[in-house]
């Protein structure tokens, strides 16, 4: 380390906050006494440092950078502290998935905040615009006539009236999602046992899309479920079933108003009703399962047509891969956008990465297009599946 070196570290330290190193912590899937371990040190220490009770040395800024993969300027000072102003996310499954995993999955989706916030100093995204429509939780509107029956398709008919989406399929959904102030960012593949998840973080909405999920139509549905959970879950607590089957609920007619749907939907299943659901899912950009969930649940089918009907799908491997024309994800723009025109004007990639001090991987993860590659090993960090001691060099930064 030079003595220029030195002093920035110095520098670093006098300006250390403790929310930036529990970000690195959570991206590298450790615990405070797995890095304790990594440092020799105590996860009292680690704890006082992430709480802002007290300020690591500059040595230990150095030591703390090398083990979490980072640049010393990551722990520096930001105008805006993105986990505190971050709402807990809504994942799909609280159960299949460890809470390492999903601290880890919600770091990225912060660090994703903290690059368009600091990308947005440079170029103008549109600003948040989506509607909150709030959606009781203690009574799902399964009776019919019930005070919240339906209220989760109001809510989606409310944003397709807002958004001037008129009655037919929904256009291009990243993009939409995009225009209005939505970031929409693919993981990286080593956190891909996380499914879609979104939070609000009050800088800016996320939603985080899934990278192996390659399936155009099943796609389209996961971001009009995170949609659901932006619109009417802010104050929700996340995960539950009657959270989740809402923003089903929400999804479905967003992407199949049912007023339209309707009288497309098949009444018996035969022949002539597969060949229906193959329009139907190319006219609409939904998969065949959410079109047959659609049809029991506007009572076009009955619950033994429907299950027979999933029966059949799994007969025939569908229920993992249905066939479709459309084999290529919508892509998300506002940050690849953004990075081509500040090109444009000169301001080269590691400009910007010096800007946001953030691991070049990870930058490019998220502002890019589609799903990037993996490292060879594209399992998540070993402590966050086995909580075992790992190495100083964590897979997300690989």
């Amino acid at each position: 380390m030079t003595p220029t070196d030195r002093r920035s570290v110095a520098d670093i330290a006098a300006f250390f906050d403790g929310a930036r190193l529990t970000l690195a912590r959570q991206l590298a899937g450790l615990r405070k006494s797995d890095l304790a371990q990594l440092l020799d040190m105590s996860p009292t220490a680690v704890a006082a440092w992430e709480s802002g009770a007290k300020r690591p040395t500059a040595v230990t800024v150095a030591r703390l950078a090398l083990s979490l993969g980072v640049d010393p300027g990551f722990f520096a000072m930001r105008p805006d502290d993105v986990a505190a102003l971050s709402a807990t996310p809504h994942f799909r499954s609280l159960r299949s998935t460890t809470q390492l995993a999903r601290d880890q999955a919600f770091a990225y989706g912060q660090l994703a905040v903290d690059i368009a916030t600091s990308l947005e100093k440079h170029v103008e995204c549109p600003e948040p615009d989506v509607p909150s429509f709030s959606v009781p939780i203690d009574n799902n509107g399964e009776d019919a006539g019930g005070p919240d029956a339906n209220i989760p398709e109001q809510a989606a008919q409310h944003v397709r009236n807002l958004w001037r989406m008129g009655t037919g399929p929904a256009p291009h959904l990243v993009r939409l999602l995009e225009n209005h102030g939505v970031l929409v960012v693919f993981s990286p593949p080593q956190t891909a046992s996380v499914d879609a998840y979104s939070f609000d973080s009050r800088l800016r909405p996320v939603v985080v899309l899934n990278p192996v999920k390659h399936d155009y139509y099943r796609q389209r549905f996961d971001v009009a479920h995170e949609l659901g959970h932006l619109v009417m879950h802010t104050d929700a607590e996340p995960g539950g079933r009657t959270v989740e089957d809402q923003a089903n609920r929400f999804a479905a007619e967003f992407l199949m108003p049912g007023a339209k749907i309707r009288d497309e939907l098949p009444k018996t299943m035969n022949a002539a009703a597969w060949q229906s659901l193959a329009r139907c899912k190319e006219h609409w950009g939904t998969s065949i399962q959410a079109l047959l969930y659609r049809a029991r649940r506007l009572g076009a089918l009955t619950e033994v047509s429907y299950r027979n009907a999933m029966a059949t799908l799994t007969s025939r491997g569908w229920r993992r891969s249905e066939p479709g024309l459309i084999t290529v994800l919508e892509q998300p723009s506002m940050l690849p956008r953004a990075l081509e025109l500040l090109a444009a004007e000169g301001i080269a990639e590691y400009h910007l990465l010096d800007q946001c001090r953030v691991p070049a991987h990870l930058f490019r993860t998220v502002t890019s297009r589609r799903p990037l590659p993996g490292p060879p090993n594209t399992a998540l960090h070993d402590t966050a599946l086995h909580g075992t001691h790992a190495s100083p060099v964590t897979s997300l930064f690989r």
